[in-house]
């Protein structure tokens, strides 16, 4: 068994593919509306935001809708390749791990992690 967050999306295929860039990989995708992405052990879904109200009877909410915490092996260098809005810069953090906030295109954060150094 297993369990993963859905991203609800008004531009599927941009939200997909910006997590591409942080190294997920496309699984699985049914028509324009769902894109299954997984990366290591780590899955993820993004649909469209009238996913919800059509399976469930719900509204989404406005963004942002969720928060995604990934981990990279450069901060500083993934921040700089993505070219994407920066809620907060890249500080090493007390628990031992360096994290820089980021959003995805819709506006969600997008929290980007690695080990300090020195807790290496």
């Amino acid at each position: 068994m297993r369990a993963f967050p859905v991203i609800y999306a008004r531009d599927v295929a941009l939200v997909a593919s910006f997590y591409e860039r942080l190294g997920f990989e496309r699984v699985y995708e049914f028509g324009d509306g769902y894109v299954s992405l997984q990366r290591g052990d780590a899955s993820l879904g993004v649909t469209t935001v009238d996913s919800p109200k059509l399976l469930a009877g719900v509204e989404a909410g406005t963004a942002p809708r969720f928060e995604m915490f990934v981990y990279v092996e450069d901060v500083d260098a993934t921040v700089a390749a993505l070219g994407a809005p920066v809620l907060a810069e890249p500080k090493d953090m007390p628990w031992g791990e360096r994290v820089a906030y980021v959003t995805d295109p819709e506006g969600n954060p997008v929290a980007l992690g690695q080990a300090s150094a020195s807790s290496d």
